[in-house]
């Protein structure tokens, strides 16, 4: 299997199966606990994002990226099996201690994207990149059109419907080790070690302009999209309208990734975050005007704060790619997920506690605003980076 097939089937099997079980844990929760703490599930996922961000980066220096990407991806087959066992004797508890290891999972496919830009050259990368982030158009498509089929073949054997579709996450993570699997063993050989006084620090505008943009996307994205099905849910709406209002969300979120990439490739990473953001404001501001309108404005709300996310994730991940010296990239790049996903934690949280607070229009202010803060760092600094030189600010 060749190496950029391989990386691609793994993030979209991955994909595949975080969509279909944060959506299904959310749903447990909410049954057994209420809708404040449905946003408990994802946020513990993305906290295993984090913490298997900045873990990859350490790994791989040490022992290359395929090792990385199996134990991440192995890992995250057992979060999944805990989660199901959750599931099926009722316990929140389990269901929940499942979700930090499906996380793990998560930052391998992050891991894939850096990846695939080191494998391409340099008026490629951002395509290179954004193709790994494309390949979560297969989860958005699948991953929820997976939850009423997965539900009904467990009622059919008797079990707890929302068990169905977290144990064909666990199944669809297990094709993901396979993949990956097969990569060959001196792909993308570590970057040689630097010492603490060499690293970049984070206040670098070199690393900070996409830091502060993609924790701003993660942000507003996580907190819409997390109680968006909740949402549904509570107005009537079944698991079909939650499944395809879901996939336009993340149709957003990944099928137009190619076309992030060429103007992130074309006018730069900073031309991609700034549509972006962009992007996402209107679509808080369609959420605000259209809370209850599962037939058009919650759809294309989530259409656009995919792509706006979309545009920013790729725009963010095409500059560090580019403007960091090859020794430095891997430590800073697990450094920035592992920052974007640590923070985007509280989003799941909080998020649930502002709906209970004023409802689905109050996430969508919140998100809004998330997406519109990182305009006071990014407008006043450009990092340009001219060929053969380093990134240097103007």
């Amino acid at each position: 299997m060749k190496p950029m097939f391989a990386l691609f089937m793994g993030v979209a099997c991955l994909s595949t199966a975080v969509v279909g079980l944060s959506t299904t844990a959310a749903l447990i929760v909410v049954e057994h606990a209420g809708a404040t703490w449905s946003g408990l599930p994802s946020a513990v996922l993305v906290l295993g994002s984090a913490v298997g961000s900045l873990s990859s980066g350490v790994l791989a220096a040490r022992h290359g990226r395929r090792f990385v990407l199996v134990l991440m991806y192995g890992t995250a087959v057992a979060g999944a099996l805990i989660s199901f066992a959750g599931a099926l004797g009722g316990s929140v508890l389990a269901l929940v201690a499942g979700m930090p290891l499906i996380g793990f999972g998560n930052s391998g496919a992050q891991l894939s994207r850096y990846t695939a830009a080191d494998l391409s050259p340099e008026h490629r990368k951002g395509f290179a990149l954004s193709t790994m982030v494309w390949a979560g158009t297969v989860g958005a498509v699948a991953g929820p059109a997976l939850i009423a089929p997965a539900a009904a073949r467990a009622e059919a054997a008797e079990l707890p419907a929302l068990s169905g579709p977290i144990a064909a996450g666990a199944i669809v993570v297990a094709i993901a080790v396979v993949a990956v699997a097969t990569l060959p063993r001196g792909l993308a050989a570590p970057a040689e070690r630097v010492s603490r006084r060499e690293r970049m620090p984070m206040r670098n505008p070199v690393i900070l302009g996409p830091l502060v943009a993609m924790v701003g996307a993660q942000l507003a994205m996580v907190a819409v999209m997390t109680m968006t099905p909740v949402q549904l849910h509570q107005h009537g709406q079944g698991l079909d309208v939650v499944g395809w209002v879901l996939s336009a969300h993340l149709a957003g979120m990944f099928a137009l990734a190619p076309l992030s990439g060429w103007i992130a490739d074309r006018w730069g990473g900073r031309a991609a975050i700034f549509g972006g953001i962009g992007t996402l404001t209107v679509a808080a501001v369609t959420a605000i005007g259209a809370p209850d309108s599962h037939h058009v404005g919650i759809p294309v709300a989530m259409f656009l704060l995919g792509y706006g996310w979309n545009l920013v994730f790729v725009g963010g991940s095409s500059m560090l790619s580019r403007d960091l010296p090859p020794a430095q990239r891997t430590s800073a790049q697990g450094t920035v997920d592992a920052f974007v996903w640590g923070t985007s934690a509280a989003a799941s949280l909080l998020a649930g506690q502002l709906f209970g607070l004023g409802g689905y229009v109050l996430v969508a202010v919140a998100g809004g605003l998330c997406a519109l803060v990182p305009l006071a760092v990014i407008g006043r600094r450009a990092v340009v980076r001219e060929p053969g030189e380093k990134a240097v600010l103007r």
